[in-house]
């Protein structure tokens, strides 16, 4: 679904600097793109898709933890520790900007 999603994105960004329509065309590109990212389902799936996102970013970090923490350096285990003391035991920053 990504590769779909990137292909019309490319097609339709190739189209819109290759057009020779004039910028009539262009604003009426511009417009449904922008009526179709307003829209509620396309905002639903998208916030959807980033908690999904998220939550398999979360299991693999797990994951990934669980098998090579132990060979880790001791500096990098203390220095992630101490992180996770600061950052709170269930808060999720994926994807913020207050970093």
């Amino acid at each position: 679904m990504r590769y779909r999603l990137t292909f019309i994105a490319g097609l339709a960004t190739g189209y819109v600097l290759g057009a020779r329509a004039g910028r009539e065309r262009y604003e009426q590109l511009r417009k449904a793109a922008q009526r179709v990212s307003q829209n509620p389902a396309v905002r639903n799936t998208a916030e959807s898709a980033a908690l999904t996102g998220r939550e398999a970013a979360s299991k693999a970090f797990g994951t990934v933890s669980a098998k090579v923490g132990d060979r880790l350096p001791t500096s990098v285990t203390d220095r992630v520790r101490s992180l996770r003391e600061q950052r709170g035991s269930d808060e999720d920053d994926w994807g913020t900007s207050n970093t």
